[in-house]
């Protein structure tokens, strides 16, 4: 059996924490996948995984392979890349992790430009609303917004993230429009689990302004805060480009629209410069173009 492969299906039955879910996203048969991992064991010389009929865990041996696996994989794929890179052309797989608010549809679009130019590269696009790591998860992109970057990665900025507040006619018409901020504190605001849940910031005229606000729903996704919104549940704070579609067909109105958030960073963040490959740094030089100062959202 190839043992690039049994190595592939080990890493992917790890991560995704089942033989099944590993066959699944590498297209092949879970019986198949079954002997891969069963192949790696007997190569290892030792058993890799705890098998139990609800989780997949690793054997000490598991643990201490794992590390190496992910490195020799690496190395693989760097190779048969090189060649090709050389003659100009950008080839192989990149894997990359974004949220699911700027995933649909700002990243996919994206992602599917920058296929049709290269078209010798692959995508595979993890949406998670979490923040991953790229080396154990093999990522070799992610796409985070904030103004709290990990020192330990590079970082490069492809835009801007600006933020509006925002809710639906029918709840303005309701419960009527604040016209300062100390006036949320009198409505139901949907708040981000991971920003601002408790306390909303602005500026106004050079001040800086706090008010703590509160409500009866919070989510850790701002597509679920916009949804709520358009529903009519409150009133809440939205990323332009997720908010704009829905604010130029007047399913939400902006509220205290001279009152400034904070803006925030978005950046293209990897691990390494060294062995950066071509499909990578050209990924990020794409998006960088089509994300810059001034994006279409706004």
């Amino acid at each position: 059996m190839d043992k690039f492969t049994a190595i592939k299906v080990f890493l992917e039955t790890v991560e995704r924490g089942s033989v099944s879910a590993a066959s699944e996203h590498l297209d092949m048969s879970r019986a198949m996948a079954s002997r891969y991992v069963a192949f790696m064991e007997e190569w290892a010389g030792a058993r890799l995984l705890h098998r139990t009929t609800r989780k997949l865990t690793l054997t000490s041996a598991g643990t201490q392979l794992l590390p190496l696996c992910r490195e020799m994989l690496n190395l693989a794929e760097n190779m048969e890349t090189t060649v090709a890179e050389q003659e100009g052309e950008p080839r192989g797989q990149l894997r990359i992790t974004t949220s699911a608010v700027f995933a649909h549809p700002h990243m996919t679009s994206a992602v599917m430009a920058y296929l049709e130019q290269y078209p010798s590269t692959c995508i595979d696009l993890q949406v998670v609303d979490r923040t991953v790591n790229l080396i154990e998860e093999r990522i070799d992109l992610a796409i985070r917004i904030t103004n709290n970057l990990d020192p330990n990665l590079i970082a490069r900025k492809i835009g801007m993230c600006r933020s509006v507040l925002c809710a639906s006619p029918a709840y303005l018409e309701k419960k009527g429009v604040p016209t300062s901020p100390q006036e949320l504190t009198l409505h139901n605001c949907l708040t981000y689990a991971y920003f601002g849940q408790s306390l909303w910031q602005f500026e106004h005229q050079g001040q800086p302004i706090s008010v703590p606000v509160q409500g009866n729903f919070s989510a850790n996704e701002a597509l679920v805060l916009l949804q709520a919104a358009v529903a009519g549940g409150g009133i809440t704070m939205l990323p332009t480009f997720a908010a704009n579609d829905y604010l130029k067909t007047g399913k939400l109105q902006p509220v205290l629209p001279d009152y400034r958030m904070a803006d925030m960073g978005i950046y293209a963040v990897y691990s390494s410069r060294k062995q950066m490959s071509q499909a990578l740094r050209t990924m990020i030089d794409c998006l960088v173009a089509r994300f810059n100062e001034n994006p279409t959202w706004d």
